[in-house]
């Protein structure tokens, strides 16, 4: 889940610093926060498996 993204963009920090060449980062759910934004800033595409209208979506049809 992100949320505001803080923790995934201190992660693609570390594993930057180890070498590794991270563009995207994956997540089950995007709250739609501003993670993805932040996460964009610092060169990284957040895809989600879902979003916070997702999931409104398919509690309101139920």
């Amino acid at each position: 889940m992100v949320t505001s993204g803080g923790q995934a963009v201190i992660s693609t920090g570390h594993l930057r610093e180890l070498g590794a060449r991270v563009e995207h980062a994956l997540c089950v759910i995007d709250r739609a926060e501003g993670g993805a934004q932040a996460l964009a800033g610092h060169g990284v595409t957040l895809r989600a498996l879902f979003t916070r209208a997702d999931l409104e979506e398919a509690r309101h049809r139920h």
